[in-house]
């Protein structure tokens, strides 16, 4: 929150960054990591129906047009929080139906370390979801709709997630192709460290200052704006990932 909140006009109380909403999920994926799979399939259901009942059932005036942006229920909560309404669309009660996707990462975890047939179950899985996802849309009971985070939407994601991870499974790991992975690894191993470093020091200094440089070295050549940006892009990514690789070399790792 308090990184969302640093604005250069000043404070801002806002609740839509992705940051916000873990910090929701992760706690209700947490209470509820030792219960069974079905019953943390249960609780996934419920979320999600609990989604859809404030959306469909609220009819609060104004804000009672289920799926239409500035006139739906996460638009009124958000009045309520933060006096305001995102103007992309984005509503903070997307952590209701999303933590369904910290709760089924929790569980993939589980199934990774010590399941049996994991592949055959991600793939199962998947496309499971990926057809009740895109069925609901399809027949027009619930529109796939990213920013207010749909029913079909949590859940034909979650499918392509579970059907990519299961990719990369077979290949890594029961393939064993596991040459030539270092430089995703390298990131993969601080992605929390490297996704703050970005969004705090990255966006406000690091990137503006990396990209005066290069804009002003390739100025002397008269390169292009598309090549400046190309170019100032290319030099910031490889410092941050420079400075991943200085942690992982020191096996330095931060996580929760």
């Amino acid at each position: 929150m308090l990184d969302y909140a640093v604005r250069p006009k000043g404070l801002s109380f806002e609740l839509w960054d992705v940051l916000t909403q873990l910090s929701f999920t992760t706690l209700v994926a947490f209470l509820i990591f030792r219960w069974s799979n079905i019953a943390q399939i249960a609780v996934c259901a419920g979320l999600l129906l609990l989604t859809e009942i404030l959306y469909r059932f609220t009819n609060v005036p104004g804000f009672n047009l289920p799926f239409t942006d500035q006139h739906n229920f996460g638009n009124y909560i958000d009045t309520l929080l933060m006096n305001k309404i995102n103007p992309g669309g984005w509503v903070a009660i997307n952590c209701i139906p999303t933590a369904v996707h910290t709760i089924a990462g929790a569980l993939v975890g589980r199934l990774l370390i010590d399941g049996k047939d994991k592949l055959k179950t991600l793939l199962i899985a998947g496309l499971v979801c990926l057809v009740l996802g895109y069925g609901l849309d399809g027949l027009g009971i619930t529109p796939i709709i990213k920013r207010i985070a749909t029913s079909s939407f949590t859940i034909a994601s979650l499918g392509w997630c579970l059907w990519f991870l299961a990719i990369a499974y077979w290949w890594v790991d029961l393939k064993d192709h596991r040459k030539h992975l270092t430089f995703f690894t390298v990131v993969g191993m601080n992605s929390l460290f490297i996704y703050l470093f970005f969004e705090i020091v990255g966006d406000r200094w690091f990137t503006g200052y990396i990209t005066f440089i290069s804009n002003g070295v390739l100025s002397w050549f008269n390169a292009g704006d598309l090549l400046k940006a190309l170019a100032a892009a290319v030099c910031v990514f490889g410092l941050e990932w420079l400075l991943c690789y200085f942690l992982y070399r020191k096996k330095i790792f931060f996580r929760l």
